[in-house]
């Protein structure tokens, strides 16, 4: 599995065949929509910053859009959405789901701390994306108790507009050491019986 960043929420997950891509940057004054094809597109909330779905389309790979909370099943993939409260009373939709036997969770632009209900339902996390700039999202001491409560393996910070907000998380969690990657290759045995690490992935 390969992961890579592309800045605000937007995470690429590379399995196989398989391209996911968790809330894709849309066409906005402040930010460059990214454009490649993928599977599923999965938007947490409904924002040009977070919804660029037409971005996700090439020749024949037109993505399986999810955009809100529920169940749903694509090509054999397991997707859960769990809604939450988001920016500016919008509905923020966290999602989980195993690739490879890795159990992924992304935050979406989660706003306030998750409910006992919700953390049960997120069940075992081995790879959290979480957001860690303020701005409408956590801040980093509120992003660092996510970190605590839910346990992962792997932490890759995501949302943060400058090094300013990732540093301030990055202390709060006590993984200030760590250089940056261009993405990510994990397998099983890389979440297996280990210790939460952080991951900061550099924005493509």
């Amino acid at each position: 599995m390969v992961i890579s960043y592309y800045g605000l929420g937007m995470v690429k997950v590379v399995q196989g065949d398989t391209t996911i891509a968790f809330n894709p940057i849309g066409e906005t004054k402040d930010y460059k929509s990214i454009n490649f094809g993928s599977d599923i597109a999965l938007v947490s909330v409904n924002d040009p910053h977070y919804n660029g779905i037409d971005h996700m389309s090439r020749g024949d790979r037109v993505p399986f859009v999810v955009d809100g909370p529920g169940e749903y099943e694509v090509s054999g993939i397991f997707v859960r959405g769990l809604g939450t409260r988001g920016p500016r009373e919008k509905i923020n939709t966290i999602y989980s789901l195993v690739l490879d036997e890795i159990r992924l969770a992304h935050l979406g632009a989660l706003t306030e701390p998750l409910t006992p209900e919700t953390v049960e339902k997120l069940g075992v996390v081995d790879v959290l994306f979480v957001p860690v700039g303020g701005g409408g999202t956590l801040e980093a001491k509120q992003a660092a108790k996510m970190v605590t409560t839910l346990n992962p393996k792997i932490v890759i910070p995501v949302d943060y507009d400058d090094d300013k907000m990732l540093h301030a998380f990055l202390k709060e969690v006590g993984s200030e050491n760590g250089k940056p990657v261009e993405s990510l290759t994990i397998r099983r045995k890389d979440v297996a019986d280990k210790e939460t690490v952080v991951v900061v992935i550099q924005s493509n």
